[in-house]
């Protein structure tokens, strides 16, 4: 079977897939009352949303973790790549869902502690780090976007490396807060990884990239607005790892900001937040992240998600005109 027809039943395979998980998997949360609590403090129109079902990632990361390793190319140089970035993956996606469960199914509304979060990504992202480093032999050198410049960063590659990933989860899991935002963001932002994987001669992720924007495709059906159910930590979590692991194996680390500058902006929404009010005690937004404070001052959700959908179609845009000087 060729690299193309691999894509193509990767694509389509997880798609179809992914809705028919819909189907089975959103009636029995729903059963098991494993519903969504909603923030008092945010916007009213939220109050609505108690009550929808949580842990809908399952819906395109099974698919996704399936078609993948089905159909990743088996020589080693191929499949390698492709097995730690699954595993990087699915290890974020199994914090994630403890998380849900400790929230939804058990009722305790904090889940997991952060430390006990931070800890296993932590450890996940040093395992990417070495993995990429010394088991593939990739080295500790990283290539600047537009320049085209290499850094050699010797030891402290492994640092970066944490933070990317580690940085990439969370501002991944903040991102989810508005229907379809983040799941047609992801559609964008592994579409370009396809291809960057693709111009790199690396098959495997390139699968992998195309099943999980595919799957976010297909999740999107469920989740767009009024959604029907949430992808919950489970899912942003499992597609930051991947996101992060693709980033790393493909050695553009630093584009990573660009392509996913939506992930970037909502971060900062947050940090600023949260400094101004510590530092200050005045708020300089009405709530984070961004999307958030957009919806308190009038904006109705489905346009705030369609413009915050174009900025992170513009920071793909603006990482494939990077990605010339770095191939």
């Amino acid at each position: 079977m060729t690299l193309s027809t691999r894509l193509l039943v990767a694509l389509a395979g997880t798609y179809l897939l992914a809705l028919l998980t819909g189907q089975v998997l959103i009636p029995l949360l729903r059963r098991r009352k494993a519903g969504q609590v909603v923030r008092a403090e945010g916007p009213r129109t939220h109050l609505a949303k108690a009550g929808t079902p949580v842990m809908g990632g399952l819906i395109f990361a099974i698919p996704a973790v399936l078609f993948t390793l089905a159909l990743a190319p088996r020589e080693p140089r191929h499949l390698a790549p492709v097995l730690i970035a699954l595993a990087v993956a699915v290890g974020h996606g199994l914090i994630g869902l403890a998380d849900d469960y400790l929230k939804v199914v058990l009722r305790r509304p904090l889940g997991l502690k952060a430390r006990e979060k931070l800890v296993g990504q932590v450890l996940l992202a040093a395992g990417l780090a070495w993995a990429a480093a010394d088991l593939l032999g990739l080295g500790t050198d990283v290539r600047v976007p537009f320049t085209g410049t290499t850094l050699p960063l010797g030891n402290w590659y492994y640092l970066l490396i944490v933070l990317v990933v580690v940085g990439t989860g969370n501002a991944v899991n903040l991102t989810d807060g508005a229907d379809g935002l983040l799941a047609g963001s992801a559609v964008a932002v592994f579409g370009f990884y396809t291809v960057v994987a693709l111009l790199r001669g690396q098959g495997g992720l390139a699968i992998l990239s195309a099943a999980v924007a595919a799957g976010s495709l297909a999740f999107l059906y469920y989740n767009r607005h009024p959604a029907r159910v949430f992808m919950g930590d489970v899912g942003s979590l499992f597609l930051g790892g991947a996101l992060a692991a693709l980033a790393v194996l493909t050695r553009t680390e630093l584009l990573l900001p660009v392509a996913g500058v939506l992930y970037v902006v909502e971060t900062l929404s947050v940090i600023l937040q949260v400094a101004s009010f510590r530092l200050t005690g005045k708020r300089i937004l009405r709530m984070s992240p961004l999307h958030h404070h957009f919806e308190l001052v009038g904006w109705p959700e489905p346009a705030v998600v369609r413009r915050l959908w174009l900025a992170s179609v513009v920071g793909v845009a603006l990482a494939w005109i990077g990605l010339g000087a770095m191939l």
